[in-house]
């Protein structure tokens, strides 16, 4: 039934498909589609407008017009369907596929590195385990347990020169798109790390692009979830490999 009620209006002239709002509707109303930011139904919408701060296009208001009324009965449904399972890890295929299979690797002692030629310095991998993938790392990975965490956008690494010297050396490395991933699930996954794993700091890394800006909400938002208060820095990456700055 259509009434005449508050929804969310979203300009797709101005969504460059971020995906900051996706986390914030708690009613999961919003999903990212085709590159940009639309409505899964009216009936999810409750028109309280939670996302709109979250838009850094200025590409969300509300609206009064005729559509489907609210149906919280529905949202619960919706919420359930679309919710990713808590407590299960990344499944590990049968004939032990390398890209879920939970691997740490010795990192070489001060001693080691010392004595490298001064050519192969730069070439060390500073990589310490393996999946790397947001969504293949499960929250009780071994690896997680007292990390020091680099949240990566995954063009990061290809624009910045020394990813590997001035980024993850030492540190436990998680990387994925806040365009094209699921948000929602990010947010799920990060709540669920920052209750088990005892995360002492984490650093985003980003890119200029707004797309990329997402990934920093999602860790915060998933920190909330958590209840847990961890230290925090976002560092941007200009397309050309500059560091923009430091928050």
């Amino acid at each position: 039934m259509k009434i005449k009620r508050k929804i969310i209006h979203i300009d797709e002239d101005k969504c460059d498909g971020c995906g900051q709002c996706v986390p914030s509707c708690a009613e999961g109303a919003i999903r990212i589609v085709d590159g940009k930011a639309r409505l899964a139904a009216e009936k999810y919408c409750d028109g309280l407008g939670a996302c709109l701060g979250e838009c850094p296009q200025d590409a969300l208001k509300i609206v009064e017009r005729e559509a489907e009324d609210f149906d919280e009965k529905a949202v619960e449904q919706h919420l359930k369907v679309a919710e990713p399972p808590k407590s299960k890890e990344a499944p590990t295929m049968a004939c032990g596929c390398p890209s879920t299979q939970i691997q740490s690797f010795r990192r070489p002692t001060p001693c080691e590195e010392a004595n490298k030629p001064k050519t192969q310095v730069s070439s060390v991998s500073a990589l310490a385990h393996w999946p790397v993938q947001i969504t293949l790392v499960p929250p009780t990975a071994p690896f997680l347990k007292g990390a020091d965490l680099l949240v990566a956008a995954d063009c990061t690494p290809i624009a910045y020169p020394d990813f590997h010297r001035d980024f993850l050396k030492g540190k436990t490395v998680m990387v994925g798109c806040p365009k094209f991933d699921d948000a929602e699930a990010y947010v799920q996954k990060f709540a669920d790390i920052f209750k088990a794993a005892g995360i002492k700091s984490v650093t985003v890394l980003t890119m200029e692009v707004p797309c990329c800006q997402g990934l920093p909400v999602i860790v915060k938002k998933g920190m909330a979830a958590a209840g847990v208060a961890v230290p925090m820095s976002n560092v941007v990456v200009s397309l050309r490999g500059e560091i923009l700055g430091t928050g």
